[in-house]
């Protein structure tokens, strides 16, 4: 009788625990006898709903699943994720503190602020980088604009308001270098989380948002109307909604995908590292993965330990390159 792939994943996570327990791999004597042997925290710096924390609940119940330990997500909003950061940083390097946040808060962040209660080089490692897919621009229900470029023409003659979901993310961004090469008048409005976000441009506080698919959808039905989407390609859920580079929209950010990172306190013994990313990499592939993923619209999965490690040392210094060329300071 073979054994199922999940029983067979399970057997693959659990013996790769067993083994970093075991003081069998360099670094690991001082692990307690087994690694799992108590419930994992999961900090996401955001409140519930969205897309990071619902890839960090993902993660959490793979982790239960397979490993055979609770796992908690914790959501810490506040302070532009410094709050949830700041806890997973200064945790203990065991494995059993981590942290999931957008890629802009590891990233950019550490030029968007003057100073921050932890160092984002040193105090923390990454395991896995979840994609976020293309991301909706929309627009309230009653700006005029049927794409982005009649946007970019109704924001030079007013005021508008672009909603974001955290201090120095994507739309924010997205916002100043509009206001800096088109001659916009977008004001950035900060909120906790994509959720009360959007709630706004549905009731025409804010008059433009950038965010998850799924996020987005919640209020489409009540008149929010995508104008394109970023990244390099279409939106499997918004296929007829073209990218902003469709748009000739020429500034580099549109064209950048981020995405959510797991990640734990720098010094996290290897072997438990490489079996975190393994219970991230076996999520997506789930019934549940595949469903999260395609409600989202993300086609791309996470990488490998190894793959993650070069994407972020490639993609890192761009991100950090582009938020200083921006001036943005948020303390």
């Amino acid at each position: 009788m073979h054994p199922t792939p999940d029983f067979s994943r399970r057997r693959t996570l659990q013996g790769m625990a067993t083994l970093a327990a075991g003081g069998l791999v360099p670094g690991l004597h001082a692990q307690p006898a087994r690694w799992p042997d108590k419930p994992l925290r999961v900090v996401v710096p955001f409140p519930p709903g969205g897309l990071t924390d619902a890839y960090a609940r993902l993660f959490a119940d793979h982790f239960t699943q397979t490993l055979g330990q609770p796992s908690i997500v914790d959501n810490r909003p506040g302070g532009g994720a410094i709050i949830g950061i700041s806890q997973v940083a200064k945790a203990a390097a065991d494995g059993y503190t981590l942290l999931v946040s957008t890629s802009g808060t590891v990233w950019q962040n550490r030029v968007l602020y003057s100073k921050l209660p932890y160092n984002l080089d040193t105090d923390l490692t990454p395991i896995a980088l979840f994609p976020s897919g293309p991301l909706a621009v929309a627009v309230a229900p009653e700006v005029p604009a049927k794409n982005m470029r009649e946007f970019i023409a109704y924001a030079r003659e007013r005021q508008v308001n672009m909603a974001s979901y955290a201090p120095g993310a994507y739309p924010h961004m997205v916002a100043d270098q509009l206001n800096r090469h088109a001659g916009t008048k977008i004001q950035t409005i900060m909120y906790k989380g994509e959720s009360p976000m959007w709630v706004d441009v549905a009731g025409n506080s804010a008059q433009i948002g950038i965010g998850s698919y799924q996020a987005f959808n919640t209020v489409q039905g009540r008149g929010v109307r995508p104008i394109g989407v970023t990244g390099n390609y279409r939106s499997p859920k918004l296929p007829d909604v073209p990218t902003l580079a469709e748009q000739g929209i020429a500034t580099p950010l549109v064209k950048l995908e981020g995405g959510l990172a797991l990640m734990a306190p720098a010094g996290t013994p290897e072997a438990v590292l490489l079996a975190l990313n393994k219970v991230a990499l076996a999520c997506v592939e789930t019934e549940r993965g595949s469903k999260l993923r395609e409600s989202f619209g993300i086609p791309n999965k996470p990488k490998d330990l190894a793959g993650t490690r070069k994407d972020w040392d490639t993609e890192v210094p761009i991100w950090i390159k582009m938020a200083v060329e921006l001036g943005i300071k948020l303390d």
